[in-house]
């Protein structure tokens, strides 16, 4: 029922950019210059289905202090039906694949950092604001 593929092709992307749009830039008031960067060419993208519905998005990059996981994004009325987690089991096997050894992270929201110490990860440093809302930087750590 749940599906996620890494994105090969512009048609999967301008999906999942427009799932980014609706959570980041509208329901979060995330400005839209702060959402796109300019590590979207370089970044892994994803695209998950429910029901061969496109509801969640998430990317991966290569960073100098390891590989950061970003823009993990599920439509609000998808959420809580696991989309979330496979989207994330899904990206963290590629990235030890790809990256095996590598240390992985994320700056996650602060309503999301339960969610992610469920998947292995841990808190590291202070709480700090990105685009007014409230993060912490996590590790995985398996």
């Amino acid at each position: 029922m749940i599906e996620l593929k890494r994105i090969e092709d512009e048609q999967d992307l301008s999906t999942a950019f427009a799932i980014r749009e609706k959570v980041f830039v509208q329901e979060q008031q995330v400005p839209r210059e702060a959402e796109y960067d300019a590590h979207e060419p370089e970044a892994s993208h994803y695209l998950a289905t429910y029901g061969g519905v496109p509801c969640g998005a998430a990317r991966w990059r290569v960073t100098d202090k390891g590989i950061k996981l970003e823009r993990f994004a599920v439509l609000p009325e998808y959420r809580n039906k696991n989309v979330g987690a496979k989207v994330l089991q899904a990206v963290l096997a590629d990235v030890q694949q790809a990256h095996a050894g590598s240390k992985i992270y994320l700056h996650a929201q602060l309503p999301a950092v339960n969610f992610y110490k469920r998947h292995g990860f841990a808190t590291e440093g202070d709480m700090f604001t990105e685009c007014a809302i409230q993060h912490y930087k996590m590790i995985y750590i398996g």
